[in-house]
């Protein structure tokens, strides 16, 4: 026990000479403190004054942004290309649109896919293959900026649906085809002659083509929807040929057309707004789906309809009374109906009136013979 009393009192001598050194340096410390953090805003101060443009800041400690700062925390391009694909600038110069699906395009566009290749078979006398690359949803200024020059925009109007599309033909198919009609050799890639404008009869061949594609295209439609598609103009210049506005989705389908070791490409641009009227057919997945209508229960439903039985009312007249005079009627009591022998009837089913009539009587029984329909009063 001693030995511990001992211990006790060297650790709490211990401990208020610690307490009394640290008390002792407290000053020393605080000072050093001071003129350590004192020189530190001496130096910030003078890189600010340092820079091309005046740092604004409500005290010593707050930090001012530079402009490439800023502009990479919003995602602006710093002239490395980095920030193309970041932050705001991503959001407005995305060109893809993302919108619903339309299983029933696609079906429309593999049967003009079948049927061109047919036709334009009998068009050139020629071995044609037709094959669809790629469907895709962009915006419509997007697309007339990618069209490579020299090509021929062929615009054509839906006369049913009242809008309009657009069909483009490039070059290489431009220069193919006038050679396969015009009796060019076999074996022999066109001669493409590039930095002139299409010839009268250039652009007359291409306009016969365009004719047997849109020809196709509405028979592509016939088993969805009867549609007839008319050639409108044929423009060489992309700006000439705007049928909506450039922030409007479009659907583009590319089509590949091989003819042996000629060919090219065809682009058909579809707005939107112009399948809008067939919006919910091209929903569809298959091919005359109801979505959920079943027409054989329907006919059953109104069948059964037509057998319901349903109770009449004919009443002859009514009369408000308040709820005492209700509860006080006795055995015996009477009540008058203010309804003479030619007044009207009025037939009910339920709450609803359904005709007017005449009372009277048919052998022991009494009958009411129908005069007219009754009229519901629509309220305000």
């Amino acid at each position: 026990m001693a030995d511990e009393d001992e211990d006790d009192d060297a650790l709490a001598a211990e401990w208020e000479a610690m307490a009394g050194g640290d008390d002792a340096g407290e000053d020393d410390g605080g000072e050093d403190m001071a003129a350590e953090w004192e020189s530190m805003l001496g130096d910030d101060d003078g890189d600010e004054e340092s820079d091309d443009e005046p740092a604004m800041s409500s005290g010593p400690s707050a930090r001012v942004l530079n402009q490439d700062e800023i502009d990479s925390l919003l995602g602006f391009d710093d002239g490395s290309g980095a920030g193309d694909q970041s932050g705001i600038q991503a959001i407005i110069n995305s060109s893809m649109v993302a919108y619903e699906r339309l299983p029933m395009l696609e079906v429309v566009f593999d049967r003009l896919v079948r049927m061109m290749s047919t036709s334009l078979r009998n068009f050139t006398s020629d071995n044609v293959e037709v094959s669809l690359d790629n469907i895709l949803s962009l915006r419509f200024g997007d697309y007339l900026n990618s069209i490579p020059l020299p090509a021929m925009l062929g615009v054509f109007k839906a006369e049913e649906w009242d809008n309009y599309g657009l069909l483009t033909v490039d070059s290489a198919l431009i220069y193919s085809i006038v050679d396969v009609l015009l009796g060019g050799r076999r074996g022999t890639a066109a001669m493409r002659i590039e930095g002139r404008p299409y010839t009268t009869i250039e652009r007359n061949l291409v306009e016969r083509m365009i004719h047997v594609v849109l020809g196709d295209l509405s028979a592509a439609f016939d088993p969805l929807s009867p549609v007839t598609f008319r050639f409108e103009r044929l423009e060489t210049n992309p700006r000439f040929a705007t049928i909506a506005r450039h922030a409007n989705a479009a659907i583009v389908a590319k089509l590949r057309i091989d003819m042996e070791d000629r060919g090219g490409r065809l682009e058909l641009l579809i707005p939107y707004a112009t399948l809008e009227p067939v919006r919910e057919l091209l929903l569809q997945m298959f091919m005359g789906e109801k979505f959920g209508r079943d027409s054989i229960w329907e006919n059953h439903l109104a069948n059964e309809l037509w057998q319901t039985h349903i109770n009449l009312l004919a009443v002859l007249d009514e009369q408000v009374m308040s709820l005492g005079d209700v509860l006080n009627l006795e055995v015996g009591n009477r009540l008058v109906l203010n309804t003479g022998p030619t007044s009207p009837v009025e037939v009910r089913c339920g709450d609803v009136p359904l005709f007017k009539g005449m009372m009277g009587r048919k052998g022991d029984r009494i009958a009411i013979q129908v005069r007219d329909r009754a009229r519901i009063d629509e309220e305000d």
